[in-house]
């Protein structure tokens, strides 16, 4: 993911562009100078899943194909097959992973953990419910073979008795977006449990919303362990793979003015602006899709259009399981603003100086901390009512008129790259920017 940029790591760039004459800083300059900005900066939440990194050949025991047949004889024969990888499961219920957590010596936060199981104690664990186990009811998530280790997950929704069973041993059902918060963006660890996770939910609710073929109605089965599915239906046998619903979310910059234009939906909570984002449409670029939300949202016109960087983004609603959202920078051909009242609350320009205090103000330790604790307090079996927004709302000093959303959303870092940027009235402003993509990742 990537980390707020400081001022520590602009200064380099601004020292540069004041020893380079401006005649020789050309656009390739300025493209290379960009570049050796994110050499450092990691990968966002969600992305960087370490147990989709490559694919096992079909032949590896940690392959699809074979951890499958694998996993067919081990749940028949209740036994540990010779020379077999071991095999973790993930529970989730209604789209929430299992979540434990643990608080290190001393005075450093809690830190939670997905909720794994080995397949053997997973199975005693649903000794006394009424959860059938099969080999089509978990769904192949990876593997480590440098670990020996197979991963699934599975979806326990429908017996509510598992609750209180794993709350007995300090395991709660977590909401992915409380999880999210409660990450600390730094912990190379804690960010790639929450790809897994966020990887996990997404099939889990594809798999739940995909129960029947939609050319002829027939029921739909797993498939490459759950990989995909095919309609039961001899005569269709229609092939259906997992959804992914493409956004586009862009930054809309005033180059005149050094200013960028936010907005506000009536569901965020007070004060917080973000930007502009929408889903594409068929038949429509990346591009297009970028002008065409930001006229009809705003009435602000959109000339050039430079890509950032993507997120996977499995924290929407169930009926789309996880969105794509793809980062730009767009750069206005207008300014006047005609806001869509029924897309938005409201949408104002803000200088680069408002934007950059609204990022200095927020706490996002502070409130990563707090939402760390609330889990904690979750697996103990006290849940605190206080709300997860409340909970992010959090900023030291003076009251702030605005915050930007946190480190785990790809809006803050299109926001923050802005900032820090070399101010568009100084050299940047009398060269035209490099055509193509820009990216901090």
């Amino acid at each position: 993911m990537l980390f707020l940029l400081s001022s520590s790591s602009t200064s380099p760039l601004l020292s540069l562009c004041r020893k380079i004459p401006l005649k020789t800083l050309t656009t390739k300059t300025l493209s290379h100078l960009h570049s050796t900005m994110s050499i450092n900066l990691k990968t966002h939440a969600f992305a960087g899943n370490p147990l989709r990194s490559t694919t096992p050949k079909p032949e590896s025991l940690f392959s699809p194909s074979s951890a499958f047949e694998t996993l067919k004889s081990r749940l028949l024969e209740n036994a540990l097959l010779p020379s077999s990888p071991i095999f973790k499961v993930l529970p989730f219920r209604k789209g929430r992973p299992l979540a434990t957590s643990t608080r290190p010596t001393g005075d450093s936060p809690p830190i939670w953990h997905l909720g794994w199981f080995n397949l053997g104690d997973f199975k005693g664990f649903l000794a006394n419910s009424e959860f059938q186990l099969t080999e089509n009811s978990l769904v192949y998530l990876g593997s480590r073979s440098e670990d020996d280790v197979v991963y699934w997950g599975i979806d326990v929704s429908e017996d509510s008795s598992l609750v209180p069973q794993f709350g007995a041993k300090h395991f709660c059902f977590v909401e992915l977006r409380t999880l999210m918060v409660a990450t600390d963006w730094t912990d190379e660890q804690a960010m790639s449990d929450l790809a897994i996770a966020g990887h996990a939910r997404a099939l889990l609710e594809w798999h739940n919303i995909s129960r029947f073929c939609g050319h002829c109605g027939e029921k739909t089965v797993p498939m490459e362990a759950g990989r995909r599915k095919q309609c039961s239906n001899a005569l269709c046998k229609k092939r259906i793979y997992p959804r992914v619903d493409p956004v586009v979310i862009m930054l809309v910059i005033d180059r005149e003015n050094d200013r960028a234009l936010l907005s506000r939906q009536s569901r965020f909570v007070p004060r917080m602006w973000s930007c502009l984002a929408g889903f594409i449409e068929p038949g429509e670029s990346l591009e297009e899709a970028v002008r065409r939300e930001t006229w009809e949202e705003t009435g602000v016109e959109v000339g050039e259009v430079i890509y950032h960087s993507s997120q996977p983004w499995p924290v929407g609603p169930n009926s789309m399981p996880c969105q794509l959202m793809m980062g730009f920078f767009a750069y206005a051909k207008s300014v006047e603003i005609n806001v869509d009242k029924e897309e938005l609350e409201d949408a104002q320009w803000h200088s680069r100086e408002d934007v950059k205090k609204a990022l200095t103000c927020a706490e996002y330790k502070k409130a990563q901390r707090t939402a760390a604790a609330k889990v904690e307090q979750m697996c103990k079996g006290v849940e605190k009512g206080q709300s997860l927004s409340a909970d992010f709302n959090v900023e030291s000093g003076e009251l702030a008129t605005m915050f930007i959303p946190g480190p785990f959303a790809i809006a803050h870092h299109l926001i923050s790259s802005w900032v820090n940027q070399v101010p568009l009235n100084g050299v940047e402003a009398q060269l035209k920017q490099p055509a193509g993509s820009l990216s901090n990742l």
